[in-house]
């Protein structure tokens, strides 16, 4: 990876780091900030802007990247960023400039690793629901089963961060509702291309997911993701809205459009069971809201850290660390994208406790925390750049493939 920055260092002011940069890589990347604009800012795009700053912190010295989105320009969209697949990663860099996109960061926490599962693949994919370009991708893993740090009182998996096709962001929360319609009953589905079903569930998996053993989803328990993994087991496999073959344990490889792969576990096992081959299945799944009636173009998981401009009871003030946040502003129409540096001398980041209120200082309403430490990525593209430089410098010293981000677009 190739940084377009030199590395920083902990005494510089901002305004001292800025006329550096500007020195080192000339007007293409610092540009011209648009009338308006918070003073040191880049124009990216119109009504796209990055800055960076230094945040004095509880345990040292930290350095901020934000990138704001006027989702009010008429240019300017937001969406998912993702490899085509929810169980499959790339570097956020990679996401971006595949998409075209001008800016962006890192997306919901996820299914890294299966040390506990000897033998399981990690799928890599994230704990939340996901939808891009108004399509959902995946539902929210049980609580139990969540990857990341631990959530705070009064969140869960599924909530999401989201802009509607009224090109308005919202915090909410998106709860699967499904069925499968069989010979023998209605079935409830109890999940949708997710790493972890619920316990005695039925889940469905589609071309969505990619090529991912699916062994993952029987996995742990509803409150232990370490839990061992099912002995009861099956999986029914769907086409054409008929059964054409079914397995004691659950698959991989590329699931081909058109067709629905059914995992269950414990009783939902049992109720696949009664399946034969020929027998007419119907299978239905969406995302339901719980608070807007506007269908979304985009929503991640991740977790609220600021709702109506108050942190919520019991967020963590204590554990610092590398930080990605995204914020909401002016009633929905400012997006706020943060992420701090992984620079050894900005490594001691912030608590959550501290991103809510620096989220609070830029103006931000609502904000919600999304995966952190090594993955923790901002990336923008320098006007007449033709591909995006990453801005903060990775923890882990070059960027962490993740399984989904924030990207922002602009068609002017």
């Amino acid at each position: 990876m190739t940084h377009r920055q030199k590395p920083f260092s902990a005494g510089r002011s901002v305004l001292t780091y800025l006329t550096a940069l500007g020195a080192l890589a000339g007007a293409a990347l610092v540009g011209a900030a648009p009338a308006g604009a918070v003073p040191g800012s880049t124009r990216l795009a119109p009504g796209v802007t990055y800055r960076q700053f230094d945040i004095t912190a509880a345990k040292g010295v930290t350095h901020a990247h934000v990138v704001v989105v006027d989702l009010r320009t008429a240019h300017v969209r937001v969406n998912l960023l993702y490899p085509g697949a929810v169980a499959a990663r790339q570097p956020v860099s990679r996401l971006a400039d595949s998409a075209g996109a001008v800016a962006g960061v890192n997306g919901d926490f996820f299914n890294i690793t299966e040390t506990q599962h000897p033998g399981v693949e990690a799928t890599g994919s994230t704990d939340g629901p996901a939808i891009a370009n108004g399509v959902a991708l995946k539902a929210a893993v049980p609580d139990g089963q969540r990857f990341g740090p631990a959530l705070p009182p009064g969140t869960n998996t599924r909530n999401v961060i989201g802009v509607g096709v009224d090109r308005v962001a919202r915090l909410d929360s998106l709860t699967l509702s499904g069925s499968v319609r069989t010979p023998h009953g209605r079935l409830t589905l109890g999940g949708f291309n997710q790493y972890a079903l619920p316990e005695n569930s039925i889940g469905a998996f589609t071309a969505q997911w990619g090529g991912v053993s699916r062994v993952r989803a029987t996995c742990g328990t509803d409150t232990n993701r370490a839990g061992a993994c099912s002995a009861n087991t099956y999986e029914v496999t769907v086409r054409g809205g008929r059964v054409v073959s079914s397995a004691t344990t659950p698959g991989s490889g590329a699931i081909a459009a058109g067709t629905t792969v059914l995992v269950g576990r414990e009783a939902g096992a049992q109720r696949l069971r009664k399946l034969v081959a020929g027998e007419r299945v119907k299978v239905q799944h969406r995302l339901v809201a719980a608070r807007s009636g506007v269908p979304y173009r985009f929503a991640l998981g991740g977790y609220p850290v600021l709702r109506k401009g108050q942190p919520p009871a019991g967020l963590d003030d204590t554990t610092s660390a590398v930080r990605t946040a995204v914020g909401i502003a002016d009633g929905g129409h400012r997006l706020v994208l943060f992420a701090t540096d992984g620079a050894v001398a900005y490594r001691s980041g912030l608590t959550i406790a501290e991103v809510a209120a620096q989220m609070r200082k830029l103006g931000s309403v609502d904000a919600f925390s999304l995966d952190g430490g090594g993955s923790t990525t901002l990336v923008a593209r320098a006007p007449g750049a033709s591909a995006v430089t990453v801005r903060n410098h990775p923890s882990g010293g070059a960027e962490r493939p993740v399984p989904n981000g924030i990207g922002v677009f602009s068609t002017s």
